[in-house]
């Protein structure tokens, strides 16, 4: 095959020298005598080889394979210079689809093709957008992969700086896997009648081996519905055992000798259990009953659930219901003040290990009316978190958003979920420096509750990399005494536990297996709502079968926690904490003599860093977030009478943009003394004059008014949730207002509530997934409106473009004085429409006139001034599927007005 793949690059060479523009790569002439060269393989060693031959940029490259038919597959044939690609075996396995009448009727042979090619198209955007690549051409030879189980020397030939950190197989193997799929093609005695089950995504009998199976399923749900920790240690047997087939990586690794103590000196199971978590699966992706069962038996074991970023309904809030860790998935889901003062822990949602990059998503048919209100969103509207975290685009933003959590709910440890990638080391040594208290290396393996199919693979790599070169970093930079690091990824076992702990992890979290705890019984069909044991659904009817017990979960986590004790006394420790980082207790494991696995380089894994005595390998100190120094603290201590007795409070104070967070702390205050209700509208004023630093009004609730004469940074309104905010420029300044910018990028990102008036202009990204605030501004950069799903936004002038990009409700005005706004819109999901309605008009008038009273806006005074003639150049921005529910929602009302009382 190697002499084969450099024939290949010669004649591609030659071809390029013949005055060839296109060169089609394809495997089309195999028979029973030629196998075909691996297509990713030919296309990435042509690739490359034309780049050291400076002739890359001479030629297109095509790529003509039976093997592509997965996202996947074009991923990596694009990602490996692939121009074009032409999948001819799935395009013939259509037709004969159609022919043999699998598919409906009114599906022809062209519609067939038509649907999978947009599937793919669809699919690859979804890749793109995640990487932050905007088109295909920077995709192309891009190589954003990591290869697992490669070795160096294959790599630097083929693959050319593509990070391979374990070694692995070479060419000799790529030809025997080729070699064997060609010998049962065509020297198979017995004539093959059907194909391969695979098994990939669903488990098969005789497909490919699943953790998950069967057999492990039914001793979990058995051993712990019946309390019976020796049925419990079948099953763990069962999966341990597995490491013979090599699944994993922690299977190929094993425990050296220790000096064994008496299982009594061990610390007992009752604390081994706080350090367990339940991961962030969303209220919305499971049901009501599965998401408050795990939260019942974490609050009883003294462990942490996760509320995922779906929020939680407040009715939890104050009894063993409520979760402990609220997960801010960067401000996308209804995130209010109430909920972040609720929680002992605040995870912002950096990544998560299935689908790494990509946001949340949950289909329509899941979001049902208590959803939809949990969320802040409407009944039957998908909801699709935007891939990128519009209020972290640097380590700096991030500190921000730790800090003003910080400020709102002070006593809660702030985490961030990181996906374990090569590179997550730097990642967590800079989150470590934006003042994490806990950081999550989150594996690829999951992606329960409402991941797609195409979202559960091929992303992210094992734990056990991403964790080992994140305690490595962060002890060789010296920070690891500042942070706790928690991983998870199909964590079932006490082994596994052991194992991540002497890879430096100090908590775990589990999510698959609390679920199969419950009942899941892994029928796959989570984002459908159709799971028939009542978790993965909102159907009422299927709801009802739901039968797991907080019990059988607690049950659970003590049998986890008493393997962990029994590991730990044979190895010798005494306390959990002397466990974390020991990775020189491990070994890989003697004798792998399987014909793949005996050839990885386990090593880099179990790297220990060699240190001076005083430096950290676990935690040993809290982060230090600087609060002492807030503004916050002066806000709180006039606004006492308010506080204490409901008493109106004005005050002026000048203020500098070194103070950051202004009003978070104040807001939080609020809520933990008087609700989600707050106070009486402006029971709290104050007005600042100067120039307002970062996240400028960030959680402001009902009862506080903030008033700035002045300018602000970026954040203004972050999650606002109830209250006024007010910026007009200084008094008599000489620009013009609305032509200048007065607040600066991503402001109201993540608003709940309350209203906003922005005498200026805004920088990029204005109301981002705001959701029920509502605001007016002069003019606004790129993206305004984006994601949003609730609220009224409007917009006294222009807009950049890309407005309205994956807005799915709520409503915006815009005054298109020159005509050009529907350039700028983002139509996919939105219509624009005049301004028809009375009401409508009624509605925007009362907005412009309250706007102009608090800030005495010349261009508001003019439009009120000539009305009649201004509003007619009001554009409305809905969303076709928001404007088709609230259609139908009032033809409901209509009916049910005219029908008989009963």
């Amino acid at each position: 095959m190697a002499a084969a793949v450099d024939q290949l690059c010669k004649q591609a060479t030659e071809a390029i020298e013949a005055g060839y523009k296109f060169i089609i790569l394809t495997d089309r002439g195999v028979d029973a005598d030629w196998a075909p060269i691996p297509s990713l393989l030919a296309v990435s060693a042509v690739h490359h080889h034309l780049i050291r031959e400076c002739l890359r940029t001479e030629v297109g490259l095509t790529v003509e394979t039976g093997e592509a038919r997965e996202v996947s597959h074009f991923a990596l044939l694009i990602g490996y210079g692939a121009g074009t690609i032409n999948p001819y075996l799935a395009f013939e396995t259509l037709t004969d689809l159609v022919r043999e009448g699998y598919l409906p009727e009114t599906i022809d042979e062209v519609t067939a093709e038509s649907k999978y090619i947009k599937a793919i198209n669809k699919g690859l955007l979804k890749v793109f957008s995640k990487m932050g690549i905007s088109t295909v051409q920077s995709y192309c030879g891009a190589q954003i992969f990591e290869a697992i189980g490669l070795n160096a020397d294959f790599i630097d030939r083929y693959f050319t700086r593509t990070a391979s950190r374990i070694g692995g197989v070479g060419i000799e193997v790529i030809a025997e896997e080729a070699l064997r799929r060609h010998e049962i093609a065509y020297r198979t005695f017995t004539p093959v009648r059907q194909l391969d089950f695979g098994g990939e995504y669903h488990y098969r009998i005789q497909g490919e081996h699943h953790n998950w199976n069967p057999e492990t399923i039914m001793r979990l749900q058995h051993a712990t519905r019946n309390n019976n920790y020796a049925g419990f240690k079948e099953f763990s047997r069962a999966v341990n055992d597995e490491s013979e087939r090599r699944s994993n990586l922690r299977g190929l690794l094993e425990f050296k000798d220790g000096n064994p103590v008496p299982i009594e000196e061990v610390e007992p199971a009752s604390e081994i259990v706080k350090r367990f978590c339940t991961g962030a699966m969303s209220f919305g992706s499971i049901s009501k009953e599965a998401h408050e069962t795990l939260a019942i038996a974490m609050n009883r074991i003294g462990g942490r659930s996760n509320t995922g970023e779906g929020g939680e309904d407040p009715a939890r809030y104050n009894d063993e219901r409520n979760s402990a860790i609220k997960q801010v998935a960067s401000a996308r889901f209804g995130v209010t003040t109430d909920y972040l003062v609720h929680a002992k822990e605040l995870q912002i949602k950096m990544a998560q290990g299935a689908k790494p990059g990509e946001g949340g998503q949950l289909p329509g048919h899941k979001v049902d009316e208590v959803i939809a209100k949990t969320r802040f969103s409407t009944p039957g509207v998908t909801l699709i978190s935007p891939p990128p975290h519009h209020d972290i685009y640097s380590i700096e933003d991030l500190a921000q958003l730790i800090f003003d959590l910080k400020n709102v709910n002070p006593k809660a440890a702030i985490t961030v979920k990181l996906v374990a990638e090569v590179g997550v080391g730097t990642v967590a040594a800079g989150v470590a420096k934006a003042h994490a208290d806990l950081i999550l290396i989150s594996g690829d393996s999951g992606g329960t509750g409402a991941s797609p199919l195409s979202s559960i693979k091929h992303a992210g790599i094992p734990w056990e990399l991403g964790l080992a070169e994140t305690q490595q970093t962060l002890v060789l930079n010296d920070l690891r005494g500042r942070v706790r690091i928690q991983t998870d990824g199909q964590l079932k076992t006490g082994r596994d536990v052991v194992i991540a702990a002497l890879l430096g992890a100090e908590e775990f979290g589990f999510s698959t297996a609390p679920l199969v705890v419950e009942g899941c019984i892994m029928m796959r069909k989570c984002h459908l709502n159709t799971c028939p044991v009542g978790i993965a659904t909102q159907d009422p009817v299927l709801r009802q079968k739901f039968d797991g017990h907080p019990e059988h979960i607690v049950n659970y986590f003590f049998f986890v926690a008493e393997e962990v004790r029994e590991l730990m006394a044979q190895l010798g420790f005494r306390k959990l904490d002397e466990m974390v980082g020991r990775s020189d207790m491990l070994r890989p494991q003697i004798g792998i003599d399987h014909w793949k696995g005996r050839s990885l380089d386990l090593t880099p894994i179990l790297y220990k860093p060699e240190v001076p005595a005083h430096v950290a390998t676990h935690h040993v100190q809290d982060q230090d977030h600087g609060l002492e120094a807030a503004l916050d603290h002066e806000l709180i201590r006039l606004a006492k009478p308010a506080l204490e007795n409901k008493e109106p409070v004005k005050a002026e104070l000048s203020i500098r943009n070194i103070h950051r967070t202004v009003g978070g702390m104040l807001s939080g205050e609020i809520t933990r003394r008087h609700g989600p209700a707050g106070l009486p509208e402006n029971t709290i004023q104050f007005k600042f004059t100067g120039t307002a630093g970062q996240s400028f009004g960030a959680f402001c609730v009902n009862g506080l008014s903030l008033i700035l004469e002045g300018e602000a940074n970026d954040y203004v309104g972050k999650s606002l949730s109830g209250g006024r905010i007010v910026v007009y420029p200084p008094k008599g300044s000489l620009f013009v207002p609305e032509e200048t910018i007065l607040v600066g990028n991503t402001v109201l990102y993540g608003a709940t509530g309350g209203e906003a008036f922005f005498y200026g202009v805004a920088g990029e990204r204005f109301a981002v997934r705001n959701s029920g605030a509502t605001a007016v501004i002069e003019g606004v950069g790129d993206h305004g409106c984006e994601y949003m799903t609730g609220g009224v936004v409007v917009v006294l002038g222009r807009t950049g473009r890309n407005f309205a990009a994956g807005m799915s409700g709520g409503v915006a005005y815009v005054l298109d004085e020159d005509n050009q706004f529907e350039r700028r819109c983002n139509l996919s999901l939105v219509e624009l429409e005049p301004i028809k309605d009375k009401g409508d008009r009624v509605f925007l008038r009362s907005l412009i006139e309250r706007y102009a009273k608090y800030t005495e806006s010349a261009k508001a005074k003019r439009i009120l001034e000539q009305w009649e003639t201004m509003w007619p150049r009001f554009v409305k921005v809905m969303s076709v599927e928001y404007k088709k529910i609230l259609e139908q929602r009032k033809a409901q009302k209509g009916r049910l007005r005219g029908a008989p009382l009963k």
